[in-house]
């Protein structure tokens, strides 16, 4: 592929939500384009977006594809995005490398959950945003619903630029509202026709209005416009440009993604009327970062895939400068020189050698070890970084066991590929439940990783419930001894110590103080006091959780000069921590989560009573955009676990939240019991076995 200016590029997002054809959008556009030589479909698993096994056995994408084509000279970059909200990842990585977004929805007149999604994350970002309304072939299709809706939701920004020829089964074509042509067919074989007599006044009439929004983009297209001038196609499409750059104007095409109708208009409006990086340069630390070729290298890690047998391999956007075959880079992140010497164009799955990419293009670079998604890679001598990307935090967990002791070697770098291919997954062991804990975006993006460290990895797991990390502390003070004797026939054991245990703050931690006088225990044996308090508190005293909050005073004590040691007093220590313990009393605490949770309106009192049945305490209530309202709760760990399934069934979808650590509290008697005799029970069968 040749080498394109970045007034020839056109890099667009293709989302929507899941369901709602985008991939097969994308398939028609390359056929039409010339890109590839046939149309695959989802259902037989052979098109370019969805190559990867899993995407072609669930038949939905789950990572986004970078598909390039060219039309009439202009290179557009394609990039098709997984609609389900489990892959709000990839939507916020691509969002960070395109100037546009058309945004695929059904014609019916409901919006769909991905829809607003899109249109949240492009304002976000500040993209360029248009709409292609699909599935007008359908028998339920209802274009005036949808557009009644949209502008009751957006008012005079949404503008018609096409209109559908026929309605549902009669479906045939697009009248395209600024060339005022209907053009029939499908993909490479349309066919251009005049305007049909009962669709010339309604197509007069939008494109009146179609002139209205480009006339007041420009300055000079007004004050022409106002003298009673009709602007040409080409003035309609200069000012549509940069009203849609400014975010004043939404454009509405309209097509169908299954039979190709439309395609090509499509095609044509996103070359005239989309934005290239010259008419929307990138803006970091207030500066627009300029696409010159002979500028400083900026080029930007978006996304990252990690594969077994290839190995890695970084999606580039170069924002300035050129990137060349072999040059050696700086990753501002980790400060390490990579080499750029498997630089190609990524095509779905396949891929073209690259000599040099310029600014504004996307290439894929493999095998760089120190780079990750997020990462910048400029020069020693530019030194140019660009933020990372702001992902959102993961709100489903569970806990994993590896099958066998293989698995469980492999299971480490599994997880760490993983994690650097999708950076919305995350994973630790946790030290007070003992398990390994998985987190991401729901159960659909936890089930699809579990499958594909099988697939790619052949690392087998069982997936659990995530235990909740409940923690102890002492309820008031208490002194105790704790001594440790032991005679064996030679050289024994002797420790002994006294300690004063009391309740600290939330959050203050362990502390240790040293009280003793008078040689009573040597010097050289209060650290071991210290490390048997310590090791006793981390394997709990009731539940089996750890003790936190607490201090330990040693006071006093005695030692033999012969048989005390320091294992002696650190066994003395853990001894007299449960003693003191035992007469300070012990409690249960619990995780209390911060959550924010925003939802329509209509859902709030839904919301707020399943907050209040999971024991939540409401903090307040805001609105956060026409229509949605932001509720406040805190709300224990233990009553969470299921909640990114159970919001997605209150709300339709529609609701989103986020959640945080907020404190530990008094877990409730009852519960607190179950745990204590839980613990018992298992402390019993542990010695009855040894």
């Amino acid at each position: 592929m040749k080498q394109y200016s970045a007034e020839q590029i056109r890099n667009v997002a293709i989302v929507g939500h899941g369901g709602s054809g985008k991939t097969m959008l994308v398939e028609h556009m390359l056929y039409t384009a010339g890109a590839t030589d046939r149309v695959g479909s989802v259902d037989a698993g052979n098109t370019q977006s969805d190559h990867d096994p899993l995407e072609i056995r669930r038949k939905i994408s789950l990572g986004a594809s970078i598909l390039p084509c060219e039309w009439h000279g202009i290179k557009v970059n394609l990039i098709d995005v997984p609609g389900y909200p489990d892959f709000i990842g990839e939507l916020h990585s691509v969002a960070r490398v395109v100037e546009s977004m058309i945004i695929v929805t059904e014609a019916k007149r409901d919006l769909d959950v991905g829809f607003d999604l899109a249109m949240e994350v492009a304002e976000e970002h500040g993209l360029a945003v248009c709409i292609f309304v699909n599935k007008l072939e359908r028998d339920n299709a209802d274009f005036e619903g949808l557009m009644e809706t949209l502008h009751a939701r957006y008012g005079r920004k949404v503008v018609d630029v096409q209109i559908p020829i026929g309605h549902q089964a009669a479906f045939s074509g697009v009248l395209d509202l600024l060339n005022m042509k209907v053009y029939k067919g499908r993909d490479r074989g349309v066919e251009i026709e005049e305007i049909p007599a009962g669709y010339a006044e309604e197509a007069s009439r939008l494109r009146d209005k179609a002139m209205d929004a480009a006339a007041e983009g420009d300055d000079e297209l007004a004050l022409k416009y106002l003298e009673g001038v009709e602007l040409t196609t080409e003035e309609i499409e200069h000012g549509l440009l940069i009203g849609i750059e400014n975010a004043r104007v939404i454009p509405v095409m309209v097509g169908s993604a299954q039979s190709g109708i439309g395609v090509a208009t499509l095609l044509d409006r996103i070359i005239a009327e989309l934005p290239s990086p010259v008419d929307m340069p990138k803006v970091y630390d207030d500066k627009p970062l300029a696409p010159r070729p002979d500028g400083p290298l900026a080029a930007f890690v978006f996304k990252t895939t990690a594969d077994p047998f290839v190995g890695k391999i970084s999606y580039v956007r170069v924002f300035s400068g050129t990137l060349k075959h072999d040059d050696h880079v700086l990753n501002m992140t980790s400060e390490k020189d990579e080499r750029a010497h498997n630089l190609f164009y990524p095509h779905g799955k396949g891929q073209e050698v690259c000599q040099a990419a310029g600014p504004g293009d996307i290439v894929a670079i493999a095998k760089l070890s120190a780079t990750h998604t997020g990462d910048t890679l400029s020069t020693a001598k530019d030194r140019v970084m660009i933020p990372p990307i702001a992902f959102p935090e993961p709100i489903y967990r569970v806990a994993i066991t590896p099958n066998s002791k293989a698995d469980e070697d492999k299971l480490g770098n599994a997880l760490q590929r993983l994690q650097e291919e999708d950076p919305t997954f995350k994973y630790h062991r946790d030290a007070a439940t003992h398990q390994e804990i998985l987190e991401g975006m729901g159960d659909i993006h936890l089930d699809t990783l579990i499958e594909k460290m099988k697939s790619k990895f052949g690392v087998n797991v069982t997936v659990g419930e995530a235990r909740i990390a409940y923690r102890e502390t002492v309820r008031g003070n208490a002194k105790a001894q704790g001594r440790h004797k032991r005679q064996t026939g030679g050289k024994g054991q002797f420790g002994d110590c006294w300690i004063e245990l009391s309740a600290a703050g939330r959050g203050e931690g362990f502390t240790f103080e040293n009280k003793v006088v008078g040689g009573a225990i040597p010097k050289n044996f209060i650290p071991a006091i210290e490390k048997g308090i310590r090791e006793a508190a981390e394997r709990g005293l009731v539940a089996g959780y750890p003790l936190v909050d607490f201090k330990v005073t040693v006071y006093d004590g005695s030692y033999h000069d012969v048989d005390s040691n320091e294992q002696a007093f650190k066994t003395a220590g853990s001894i007299a921590l449960h003693a003191a313990a035992e007469k300070a009393g012990v409690t249960v605490l619990e995780p209390i989560l911060e959550v924010h949770v925003d939802v329509p309106d209509d859902c709030v009192g839904d919301v707020v009573g399943d907050l209040n049945g999971r024991r939540g305490h409401m903090q307040g209530m805001e609105p956060v955009a026409p229509g949605k309202t932001r509720v406040m709760a805190q709300v224990p760990m233990a009553t969470m676990g299921r909640y990114a399934l159970d919001l997605r069934s209150i709300t339709k979808g529609r609701g989103r939240f986020r959640q945080s650590i907020s404190h530990y509290s008094d877990l409730p008697h009852p519960e607190q019991e179950r745990l204590v005799a839980e613990f018992a029970k298992h402390r019993a069968s542990h010695e009855t076995e040894h």
